[in-house]
């Protein structure tokens, strides 16, 4: 009889481990049955998002750091994420993509406007700067409306509207209207940008390979960037650390080319590295 109750209450015990443990799968997100569904979630994420990071998605998915760690060697290990430090990119980009201006806003938004509030921290009144088109010269934009005495050249349509009404003279380079990036383009953009001189240029990208060099899916749109380098006595790249480590369809500038660049602290570290050695600034917000 005894012999039988030890057996029951050791039956129970074992039965209330089990129970713990299916409850334990349920409700965390990162327990083993559920690797496959969270793998798929993060490919998800990534896809949307262009970039993952660690701690973002140990949050997200109320896990470990090593667990996503593990998950992110899986995806790459089979081909599916490109793994960098502290997250990942996209398995294989398309050097020929070109997301609308609207597309884009949608992305990395906090990330943008801390690089703009470092940008026009470098701005001082009586400068000539230049402004590319893009999501994030679009907030250098905005950080900059309370100047009261700067040339803004820029061949941004929604910059310069975004500038109208304020006291900072604007120059529009003119040109072939591109509809997905709201910029300007060809021979008459190119010639207005050869007969100035700028104090600063903020160049936003769309790849930053630091073999390579800075990268645009237009060809067009590169042949102008290339001229607002050659014009400007300060060049800075400011992006989003989800553009290192892709490359697109044309070349703008070797990285040799530039005097700053302005990110957030997801930038590969090994890039960040490969920048300083060769004595360019690099200022993570």
């Amino acid at each position: 009889m005894r012999w039988t109750n030890e057996r029951k209450r050791y039956k129970k015990k074992v039965e209330g481990k089990q129970t713990v443990s299916a409850r334990a799968r349920i409700v965390d997100p990162g327990a083993g049955l559920l690797n496959e569904e969270r793998r798929r979630a993060i490919l998800e994420i990534l896809n949307r998002e262009s970039r993952v990071l660690v701690l973002d998605l140990a949050r997200r998915f109320e896990t470990s750091q090593v667990t996503i760690r593990k998950d992110l060697e899986t995806l790459h290990a089979h081909g599916l994420i490109h793994r960098t430090h502290g997250g990942a990119l996209p398995a294989h980009e398309r050097a020929l993509e070109d997301p609308t201006l609207r597309e884009k806003e949608k992305l990395h938004r906090q990330e943008k406007m801390r690089i703009a509030e470092a940008a026009a921290g470098r701005v001082q009144e009586g400068q000539v700067v230049i402004l590319d088109s893009g999501t994030t010269t679009t907030e250098i934009a905005r950080a900059l409306r309370n100047f009261r005495n700067l040339t803004i050249v820029t061949n941004a349509v929604n910059i310069a509207a975004e500038l109208s009404g304020t006291a900072l003279e604007v120059i529009l380079t003119g040109g072939t209207l591109r509809k997905n990036s709201f910029s300007l383009v060809g021979p008459i953009a190119e010639e207005t940008l050869h007969r100035l001189h700028a104090d600063l240029l903020f160049l936003g990208v769309d790849g930053f390979d630091v073999q390579y060099g800075l990268s645009t899916p237009n060809l067009l749109e590169a042949k102008v960037n290339r001229v607002m380098v050659e014009i400007a006595k300060r060049k800075v790249a400011v992006c989003d650390s989800s553009k290192f480590g892709r490359k697109s369809l044309s070349l703008i500038a070797p990285p040799s080319a530039l005097d700053e660049v302005i990110t957030d602290h997801g930038i590969p570290k090994a890039d960040a590295r490969a920048l300083k050695k060769t004595g360019i600034e690099v200022t993570l917000v």
